[in-house]
Formats: C-alpha cells, sequence, structure tokens
C-alpha cells in the first residue's frame, strides 16, 4: 500500500471473509423483466421491416437515432417520426479482441460508430445520430492507418425471415462502393 493511507478497520483477506460466522453465501435467480418503451418499440419495429427510424425535434428539428420521447436540448416531446436512409460515415473504428460477454475472441472484429445522414445536425458538429456496430468489408489496416474514418457506410441487412426486431437485425455496416 505504498503512497495510499491504509483506511481504518480490520482487513480480512477472502478465505477469513468466507469462514466469519453467520455469513450466508446466496446467488438468486433473478428473472427479469425489459420493456423497450415507446420510442424503442418503434424503432426495432421498423429494423424488422428493414428501416432505420428516428424521431424529429419539432423545434430545432433534430432527428434521434437512437429514438428519444423528448428532445434533450428543447425539453419537448418528439413525435414526428423519419425514416433514414441508413448511410452515413465512420466516426469511429476500432479492432476489438473481446467480444460481447466479454470473452476473449481469437479473431478480433472490427467495430465504430456511424454518423448516420440525419437531418439537424452541423456538418462539422461533435453531436450527430449515430449507431454502435460492426463492420465489414473494413479491414485492419483501414483502422490502424486511420482510412476507414471518414468512410462511406450502409447497412447489410439480415434475410427478412431472420429478423427479430432488434440491433443484430442489421448484420454489419459495409462500405458504398464508389
Amino acid at each position: 500500500m505504498a503512497g495510499r493511507e491504509r483506511l481504518p478497520g480490520t482487513y480480512l483477506r477472502r478465505d477469513e471473509m468466507y469462514r466469519l460466522p453467520g455469513l450466508v453465501r446466496y446467488k438468486p435467480r433473478a428473472k427479469y423483466s425489459f420493456s423497450a418503451g415507446i420510442a424503442q418499440t418503434r424503432f426495432l419495429q421498423g429494423l424488422r421491416e428493414g428501416k432505420i427510424l428516428g424521431v424529429r425535434c419539432p423545434v430545432c428539428g433534430r432527428v434521434y437515432v437512437p429514438p428519444r420521447a423528448y428532445c434533450e436540448y428543447c425539453h419537448v416531446p418528439t413525435s414526428e417520426w423519419v425514416e433514414l436512409p441508413g448511410t452515413g460515415t465512420i466516426h469511429t473504428a476500432v479492432i476489438s479482441y473481446i467480444g460481447t460477454f466479454r470473452e476473449r475472441r481469437e479473431k478480433p472484429e472490427i467495430v465504430g460508430v456511424i454518423r448516420l445522414d440525419a437531418p439537424g445536425y452541423k456538418e462539422d458538429g461533435y453531436e450527430f445520430a449515430g449507431l454502435f456496430h460492426r463492420l465489414c468489408g473494413v479491414s485492419e489496416d483501414d483502422v490502424k492507418s486511420g482510412r476507414a474514418i471518414g468512410m462511406r457506410v450502409r447497412p447489410r441487412w439480415r434475410p427478412p425471415e431472420e429478423r427479430r426486431g432488434d440491433i443484430n437485425d442489421i448484420e454489419c455496416f459495409e462500405p458504398v462502393e464508389g
């Protein structure tokens, strides 16, 4: 504990702690129920249909993706639904060796933030409608060299019969030809 002050109390090793009288070891078998809410439900239904939907603020005109019930700038309800073309630009990209459940991947996955083509934002601003998702057709060298940043992409959709109404209905975002 060099350089750190030791707090008062009795410090126990793990094995000492588990030998304390009255200590109960219990692993709850909790079951959770999650409701996506009105805005997210419509967004997820859109994904099942092969559409990226957002909501527009009636005051400032920003289009939110993923949708929000209220504009975080104007503090008014958002109610106008807008279908986006799905195209966008890679804003950030990384090579990930860690999977969704924190498992180590043998083959890395390339993921990034996609700045979607949505109205209501400054072209060079740091605020935008976007999604964090897998990138396909983008090489590790594209990421390492920085060529991936600014690359135009579009969604690659799962076949309609495989869609479930979740973000994975978009397999990945792939480079737009030309």
